[in-house]
């Protein structure tokens, strides 16, 4: 059985459903036959039961669970159940585009297919649902003929062995088939309890690999561990539970329980609600609330206030980017158990959690996060905050830019790409096109598709549609899809669009199915009748043929299936014909169509065609239907017309509203696109990149003060319309509207009959100057406020207004209305009540009209007004506080120990990104006053392109200080203040203001001038700043106006000298700057000098150097230089004086630099001869030399003698050396090399004699002591040693030994010395005294060496035992039996002849002689005598040979310590006859 590959990889297509739904049937039938028997033997019970299952049999799952294989065998709940739910098995692959929820909705499409197909397809089985309406048990109706019988135990047996051989192979090739999902057997239960009770949350959990379960408070982790005392989590054999102790109303929330493993996560929740006696609540109801609060179940409060704080703004992106949204939310009042709904909306569309979006709520700040931009992400985002009945939202635009295009030219990518009508094997594709085509026109679009699992892409069309709809076919049936599109111009092909999403190749009958069937298990029966099933029925023809679209590329036809078509699945074949003939062609030739939808290519354009469609199955082909009107193939949908009457208005400083016209007749109008252009630059910028519905846009991102033309263009379907013509050029600057309302009334003095109010100005001017403000004022009568009444006719230009005519102890609330140019602007909202009664308190009233400037990074600038009401002593200064604006409280702290008597004050230290609200507290004598009411929440942060006050000096000595702002609008006005108080006395400074430049000139400074200058820009985003002069500061810029007044060239360098490198001498000096009119005059003792012979003059005016050199120096040129500059109006000068030792070191040198430069004419030192110390302890004289030809010669002289060399020397790298080895004290004298050749000679000398030599040595000595190797213990016949190597030995290295830290005296014992290049310690006859460490101390003639070595323990053990032995040993070879000689090793005689042999015998004690013939003893006799004589002497003698007397002789010496053996051969010869009478007279003459 071979498997395609995509099924191999994909097993929820094919191969895991059909296996599972056989069997799955299979258990259908085993658990009816038993239920049919348990039905007779036990009938009431199943009936109970029965009616129990009724009642659960239509509760649909709440959640998206895997499902479990339930046998009759197990909980009575679950005995309905007699359908397994398919288990999609496999590896699921993910392909971009697609998330979890819709992966298992592509699985369970295709488990329905596959369990359409299987049922559809067995003889003689019909499926029908049960009911469960009755509680009765369905009863089964069987009618069966014989022919049937036979048949169906044949197709059991057959189907026996399918599903057992599919299990087995199943088996084998799914490794995972026991892995599933966690699934919550027993849920836990919710709660509600008293305070202080205790309660158990209980779940059973299965699952395999074991699930983790994770408990979670209100979707936040629970963590026993951390809090002991609180909770308690256990788990045991799928039991899982969690303890709460003590439960209090803080502990009322939303509980779940998180299983998790390999396979997926499930979650089950239970609630817990803790009630509280009456008698024990610590809040009650106010007797009297006011009218717009009352009890509901989010509190107390029935109306919330929400804010939106720290907002996002207009935001652009590129395509490819991250680019997150968020915003702060401020609830009021708080109420801690009960948090905000938080929704996200993309125009008006909610958003959900996918692949391509994540959302966040913390609690306090609300944050979406697009991870990867694409062009259909771009749109008015809007957050949402829901809390109970009340919501309150903030909206701001999303730009997506295109990314940048692989290749220059080519088209932007295509977006929006959708799935329309989609069918058995044929789907619709829809996509926008792009607002920029790369500069060529678009030729068309390319469609890819790509398999769901797989990440391969096919080209669904060979050439380009243009149409943004294109219809696909040829998919497979059940098999999931995504799709994308990329559009194609002469420069080349786009990148890919966003992928689609996913969709299945079904019938859209049956996906409606899909989508609406419960999630519960399906419950059907099969119901087997008697007879027999319908076969060969051909299928009627289909109806209601009709072209739903129509282009010049191709033609979709659409049709309903056949009434007429047995149980058989229905295909179609599709007919054409020229409109006017009777000759219909076959389109499908080969393959019919399954889906009842079908599209035509390859249609000649301008032709008119009918079509018709016929129905086929495995009996044949149906009639044809009845056939379409005349089609003429072309384009039905037209191209929109260009949209008209495009009218820009102005809207803030970067944003124009642009509205316009509508195209007239078109149809399905997709949107419109916008593009701006700066008028006479001929280039245009898109304004948007995905099309806007409607006919109005704002357009974001426009430079202030520019101006700009806008064109639009409508797109459907067909293609983009023309452009409409260009609007009229327009100002990018905000629009004049009437100021928003006024906020934060406050009292800041009340008498018996007026008060006097305080308000911050409104956040929107409208884009004007505020002209004034209008006070209106309303009694409050038992709760019940009356008619508004005008307290000013004229409007007032301060924050603060007394309010006369008022009524004592009468509650008033009070409204502000801001007014400028365009008008009156809203009215604030009521004011707080408040009661018209004298204050008689001591301390001040609050400070108003708190306004903050030049906000940076670390630092701000308070201003405030003092209070109206002093109290009954005068204020005598000002406490400022701050704290983070989200903190409580607790967090206000103190910005000055002291009160400050100004009106102002610079806050400092601050942490930069952090929001700070600040407040001002009066004080006299009496105390501290009331707080002012609190700045609005200030962002430390400085502003991108933020400018400073910069002080200038010009040239005239004049001293401004300068401001510039780039953001200045027409209405903008330059504010000068000093000490933040308006710049009144205009005799000590004016002012002058041009464009965006403004400066405040000081007339004649001096310390009447000292103060903080500040700059206010009005009808700005607050941009100000300030300069402190002090008195340091103004003598320093007093300094510079004089420097400016009366000018100095400023010199970088004064008149110096140096000597060059022939010897010449140089005077030089430079100048900071000098313009092409400078000049400069020499002077020597007071007569200027010129150029000539003696001295050479230049000036460099790019760089400023003024130089003379003079070829040599003499001395008569002794005395004073002075050179003088003069440049314009600004001189300067330097003079050097040369006399005396100064002079005389100078000439000196000069001439040493003229000889040296002559001695490097030829061949010279580079570096002079110097010694150094080889790793080998070898002394290398070396010196570098340069200038070097073939035939220099190098000689060396020691003490004036040569020294001859085995080799010429090659000056490699420069460097000539001469190795002196094996250095000792008779190596010290002078040593000299000389280099000479044609062009001249040059030598160096070494001393190396006395202090010289002595350091040599030194450094020989302590290459000598480095190259010491670790001691080491050796042991020998006399005791035992310690020695180190060494690279080389010299006497001056001075050697010394201790033990145990003790200098070692030496004795016969204990002695050291040198062997080669072995230093030693020999200790003899080594006694337990001698344990201990031993160091051996090197000793260089300036530093100390150690090499040490542990004598004790085992390693004095192992010596002594070694010595032992060795000493034994030595013992043993010195007594032991030895032959000492005297016996030669062959002895040759004439047989009748005496022989006698003596050999020296020595042993202690005295040894044990024997001697052996032919490796046996021999035993003397009068033959043989056989003597030892003194312990020393061993004789042997035979008195008259014979021949029997040869052979191999051996003396043997033994005693206690060893054994002996010396051998020797006798060799006895008969003589001839002469000689034996020779022999025989020479015996008698000696007889």
């Amino acid at each position: 059985m071979s498997l395609p590959f995509y099924q191999k990889r994909h097993q929820h297509y094919d191969r895991g459903y059909r296996s599972t739904e056989i069997q799955s049937t299979l258990s259908q039938y085993q658990h009816e036959e038993k239920r049919r028997s348990a039905s007779h033997s036990s009938h009431l019970g199943l009936k109970s039961s029965h009616a129990m299952i009724e009642d659960k049999s239509h509760t649909p799952s709440p959640r998206a669970k895997r499902s479990k294989h339930v046998t009759p065998f197990e909980d009575k709940e679950n005995e309905q159940f007699d359908y397994v739910v398919p288990v999609f098995r496999g590896r699921h692959q993910n392909v971009s585009g697609i998330t979890e929820t819709e992966e298992q909705r592509i699985m369970e499409t295709a488990g329905y297919v596959a369990r359409r197909n299987l049922l559809s397809s067995g003889e003689g089985i019909s499926v029908s649902r049960a009911t469960s309406s009755s509680s009765q048990h369905s009863e089964q109706y069987q009618k069966k003929s014989r022919n049937v019988t036979i048949r169906e135990k044949a197709e059991a047996l057959a189907l026996k062995k399918t599903i057992d051989d599919t299990e087995e192979f199943h088996r084998k090739i799914n490794e995972d088939m026991l892995l599933h999902a966690p699934v919550f057997i027993i849920m836990p239960r919710s709660h509600t309890i008293w305070e202080t009770q205790n309660v158990k949350f209980h779940c059973t959990v299965s699952g395999w690999p074991e699930p983790r379960v994770t408990w979670y408070k209100n979707n936040v982790p629970i963590d026993d561990q951390a809090h002991p005392e609180k909770y308690k989590i256990e788990r045991a054999y799928g039991l899982h539970s969690l303890e709460i102790f003590k439960c209090d109303f803080e502990d009322t929330a939303q509980y779940h329980a998180s299983a998790m493993n390999v396979k997926g996560e499930n979650s089950a929740y239970a609630s817990l609600v803790v009630k509280r006696y009456k008698g024990e609540l610590d809040v009650t109801t106010p007797k009297s609330t006011p009218f717009s609060f009352s009890i509901t179940p989010y509190g107390y409060a029935s109306k919330f206030d929400i804010h939106f704080v720290d907002t996002f703004g207009v935001s652009f992106g590129r395509e490819g980017e991250t680019l997150s949204l968020g915003s702060t939310v401020i609830i009021h009042p708080t109420i801690k158990r009960y948090q905000p709904e938080i929704k996200w909306f993309r125009n008006g569309v909610p958003i959900s959690p996918s692949k391509w979006t994540s959302m966040h709520w913390s609690g306090e700040h609300a944050s979406l996060t697009l991870t990867h931009l694409n062009k259909e992400d771009e749109g008015l985002y809007t957050l949402r905050a829901i809390m109970g009945e009340y919501y309150d939202q903030y909206s701001a635009y999303v730009f997506v830019r295109d990314a940048d295009a692989e290749v220059s030219g080519t088209p932007a990518a295509p977006l929006d790409v959708k799935c329309l009508d989609a069918n058995k094997d044929y789907v619709i594709i829809s996509w926008k096109q792009p607002a920029v085509d790369g500069g060529n026109p678009i030729l068309g679009y390319f469609i890819d598709r790509c398999e769901v699992g797989t990440h391969h892409w096919t080209q669904c069309n060979d050439t380009p549609v243009k149409f943004a709809r294109f219809p696909v076919t040829g998919l497979i049936e059940g098999r999931s899809y995504i799709f994308r599109v990329r559009a194609v111009n002469n420069a080349g092909i786009s990148r890919p669009s966003r992928v689609s999403e996913p969709v299945a190749a079904l019938d859209p009958a049956d996906r409606a199915r899909i989508k609406c069937r419960p999630s519960a298990p399906w419950t059907g029966q099969i119901i087997v009748t008697e007879e027999e099933p319908t076969e060969g029925v051909i299928p009627g023809p289909p109806s209601d043929l009709k072209i739903t679209e129509a282009t010049r590329n191709y033609v979709v036809l659409s049709w309903k299936p056949p009434g007429q078509r047995g149980h058989e699945g229905v295909m179609y074949y599709v007919e054409k014909c020229v409109a006017g003939t009777d000759n219909w062609q076959r389109v499908n030739t080969e393959i019919p169509v399954k889906s009842p939808r079908f599209a035509l290519f390859d249609l000649a354009e301008g032709k008119s065609y009918n079509f018709r469609v016929r129905s086929c199955n495995s009996a044949g082909v149906g009639e044809p239907s009845e056939a379409t009107e005349a089609t003429v193939v072309g384009d039905k949908l037209d191209i929109p017309k260009p949209p008209s009457n495009i009218v820009p208005t102005r809207n803030t400083d970067t944003s124009v509203v642009l509205t316009w016209k509508e195209s007239v007749d078109t149809r399905e109008l997709v949107g419109y696109y916008i593009e701006a252009s700066v008028p006479g630059s001929g280039h245009w910028e898109p304004c948007n990149n995905n099309p806007v519905k409607g006919t109005r846009f704002v357009c974001h991102g426009l430079v202030t003060g520019e101006k700009y033309i806008f064109r639009v263009r409508a797109v459907n379907a067909a293609g983009l319309s023309d452009y409409s013509s260009d609007s009229e050029a327009i100002e990018v600057k905000a629009a004049i509207a009437n100021p928003s309302p006024p906020y934060d009334i406050t009292l800041l003095e009340s008498v018996r009959d007026c008060m006097v109010l305080g308000w911050k100005e409104p956040k929107f001017t409208g884009g004007l100057d505020i002209k004034g403000y209008y006070v209106d004022f309303r009694e409050v009568i038992d709760g019940v406020p009356g008619k508004w009444i005008e307290a000013n006719v004229k409007a007032v230009t301060d924050r603060a207004y007394r309010v006369l005519n008022l009524k004592e102890n009468i509650i008033y609330q009070f409204q502000v209305s801001a007014c400028n140019l365009s008008g009156v602007g809203t009215p604030s909202q009521p004011s707080k009540p408040f009661k018209c009664e004298e204050w008689t308190i001591a301390v001040p009233g609050p400070p108003h009209e708190l306004t903050v400037r030049e906000v940076r990074s670390h630092s701000m600038v308070l201003l405030w007004q003092p209070p109206v009401y002093n109290g009954r002593n005068p204020v005598t200064g000002f406490y400022i506080d701050i704290k983070e604006a989200n903190g409580g409280n607790e967090h206000w702290r103190g910005v000055n120990e002291k009160p400050t008597a100004n009106k102002y004050i610079k806050i400092e230290n601050l942490e930069e990104g952090v929001q700070y609200v600040l407040r001002v507290r009066a004080v006299n004598q009496a105390g501290v006053g009331k707080a002012s009411d609190l700045t609005d929440p200030v962002l430390a942060q400085t502003k991108p392109g933020t400018k400073e006050v910069e002080v200038i000096v010009d040239d005239d000595g004049v001293i401004s200080l300068n401001f510039e702002c780039d953001t200045l609008t027409p209405d903008s006005k330059f504010i000068w203040s000093k000490d933040y108080e308006g710049i009144e006395d205009s005799s000590r400074v004016s002012i002058e203001t041009k464009g965006n430049r403004t400066k405040v000139i000081f007339k004649d400074p001096s310390e009447e001038d000292l103060g903080t200058y500040g700059c206010f820009v009005t009808e700005t985003d607050g941009v100000s700043s300030s300069y402190t002069l002090d008195k340091d500061e103004l003598k320093r810029l007093l300094q510079l106006s004089h420097d400016h007044k009366f000018p100095v060239i400023p010199l970088k360098s004064e008149l110096a000298v140096e000597i060059l490198e022939k010897g010449q001498v140089r005077f030089w000096m430079q100048a900071e700057k000098l313009s092409a009119n400078g000049k400069a005059n020499h002077v020597f003792n007071d007569k200027e000098i010129k150029d000539g012979e003696k001295y050479k003059m230049s000036i460099d005016r790019n760089t400023g150097i003024v130089q003379m050199v003079m070829e040599k120096l003499e001395d008569e040129d002794e005395g004073t230089y002075t050179f003088q500059l003069q440049d314009g109006k600004a001189t300067n000068q330097s003079s050097l004086v040369l006399i005396g030792d100064v002079f005389d070191k100078l000439q000196k040198e000069a001439r040493f630099q003229r000889h040296e430069w002559l001695r490097k004419q030829g061949p010279h030192f580079v570096e002079y001869l110097s010694w150094e110390v080889t790793p080998e302890c070898n002394v290398l004289l070396k010196s570098k030399v340069a200038n070097i030809k073939k035939e220099t010669n190098i000689s060396w002289y020691k003490d004036e003698m040569e020294i001859m060399e085995d080799e010429k020397h090659d000056f490699k790298d420069g460097v000539c050396t001469l190795l002196i080895t094996e250095f000792t004290k008779k190596d010290a004298g002078v040593y000299e090399v000389i280099l000479k050749d044609d062009r001249g000679k040059d030598k160096s000398v070494l001393k190396l004699m006395d202090s010289a030599f002595d350091d040599l040595v030194t450094a020989v000595c302590k290459v000598i002591a480095e190259s010491a190797s670790a001691l080491k213990i050796q042991s020998n016949e006399e005791g035992i040693r310690l020695y180190s190597f060494v690279t080389y030995y010299m006497d001056d290295l001075k050697v010394s030994w201790c033990h145990n830290d003790a200098k070692i005296k030496y004795t016969d014992r204990v002695k050291t010395g040198v062997t080669g290049e072995m230093i030693w310690l020999q200790i003899n006859e080594p006694t337990q005294n001698d344990k201990g460490k031993y160091v051996m101390e090197l000793f260089d003639g300036k530093t100390t060496y150690t090499r040490n070595v542990d004598l004790s323990g085992q390693a004095f053990d192992e010596a002594y035992a070694e010595f032992q032995r060795l000493k034994q040993a030595a013992i043993a070879e010195k007594n032991r039996a030895r032959v000492i000689g005297g016996l030669p090793d062959v002895v040759t005689i004439q047989e009748g002849k005496s022989l006698n042999l003596t050999c020296n015998i020595w042993g202690d004690p005295v040894p044990e002689v024997t001697w052996l013939k032919n490796e046996r003893e021999l035993i003397g006799d009068s033959h043989c005598i056989l003597k030892f004589e003194s312990g020393k002497y061993a004789s042997f003698t035979i008195t008259a040979v014979s021949t029997a007397d040869s052979g191999k002789y051996a003396v043997r010496a033994k005693n206690k310590y060893g054994t002996e053996i010396n051998d020797f051969t006798v060799s006895v010869y008969i003589p001839e006859d002469g000689e034996a009478e020779e022999e025989a007279k020479t015996d008698a003459k000696t007889k």
